[in-house]
């Protein structure tokens, strides 16, 4: 396999893009959500789309991955909203968030939480991130805001390091033409292997089927030329000669079996494992789940696990 080929591989299977199955869908606004979706708009005039669900004394911002929205943590938003106030984001550029000419890196992320959390005048909060929603976690850490309590991060990005010469293949092969590229017929393999056993759950099979539909919105263009920008900002700013100064307490989950971190173009001989113990060890107040039968999309193979722990987790003073 080539390195064009690999990558369309790649990149199509840790941007999974998430809707409900419909006949005909025209934009992002005809997506139906899981839940009722509000707007507020930020004062970089950012319009961000968001559930608000559930009640009690603490709060939930959930923060999902590259190329996903707000539907991808449903599984574990059904359950934790019993407990917690739970808010769900579609980022600026996904879903029914509002779209511009923004760099869409890290920093760009994390200030538009950082305002979203004093617009809904938010004072006590914990982040739970999936993917690069947890680079972007991360990222808000560091700057230490008072508002923030625990971190949960979910196979996150920013544990594994790239050298300048990953950054340059990322730079050659990640591009909006590579994304679009994908052949239908390689797309359902490739959301396959998000999961265990490089197996799609029955489930989820609303994934691949809207995944198609998905490239026929009027947003898709600007879409696929936001992913390559987020690639680059995960890149360019990276978190992890900086865990260190993180003194949030922080559970980290990872899948034993997920397929997409490490990079197995650029790492082969790197293991999930190893990637997931050294970033960990790094920050000071954190644990470590390693989450048996579980992929990359650990929010949804390892839900049951994801809750019951985060539960223990956010209970305890």
């Amino acid at each position: 396999m080539n390195s064009r080929s690999a990558v369309m591989v790649w990149f199509t299977c840790i941007m999974p893009f998430f809707v409900y199955s419909q006949t005909q869908v025209k934009s992002m606004e005809d997506i139906r959500y899981p839940f009722a979706v509000k707007k507020i708009t930020l004062p970089n005039q950012v319009s961000v789309a968001y559930a608000d669900k559930g009640k009690g004394k603490t709060t939930l911002i959930f923060i999902h991955g590259l190329g996903s929205y707000l539907p991808a943590w449903k599984k574990v938003v059904e359950e934790l909203r019993q407990d917690y106030r739970c808010i769900v984001l579609d980022l600026p550029g996904y879903g029914k968030s509002g779209r511009g000419d923004w760099s869409y890196d890290m920093a760009f992320f994390a200030d538009c939480i950082e305002a979203f959390v004093k617009k809904l005048k938010l004072r006590k909060v914990s982040l739970v991130g999936h993917s690069m929603g947890g680079q972007i976690s991360l990222t808000l850490a560091l700057r230490q805001p008072q508002w923030l309590q625990k971190l949960v991060l979910l196979a996150p990005a920013g544990f594994e390091t790239f050298t300048e010469a990953d950054r340059a293949w990322f730079t050659q092969y990640v591009t909006p033409a590579v994304f679009k590229a994908t052949p239908v017929a390689q797309i359902e393999r490739n959301f396959d292997v998000n999961f265990y056993g490089a197996k799609m759950p029955a489930d989820a099979r609303f994934m691949y089927e809207d995944r198609l539909l998905m490239r026929e919105t009027a947003e898709f263009d600007k879409y696929c030329n936001m992913i390559p920008k987020c690639v680059q900002g995960m890149l360019q700013q990276p978190v992890f000669d900086r865990l260190a100064e993180i003194k949030t307490p922080t559970l980290v989950f990872y899948g034993n079996d997920d397929l997409l971190i490490p990079n197995r173009i650029l790492h082969p001989k790197l293991s999930v494992e190893a990637v997931a113990k050294q970033g960990q060890e790094q920050l000071p107040q954190s644990q470590l789940v390693m989450v048996p039968q579980c992929g990359h999309f650990v929010l949804w193979d390892g839900a049951k696990t994801v809750v019951k722990s985060m539960q223990i987790f956010l209970n305890t003073k």
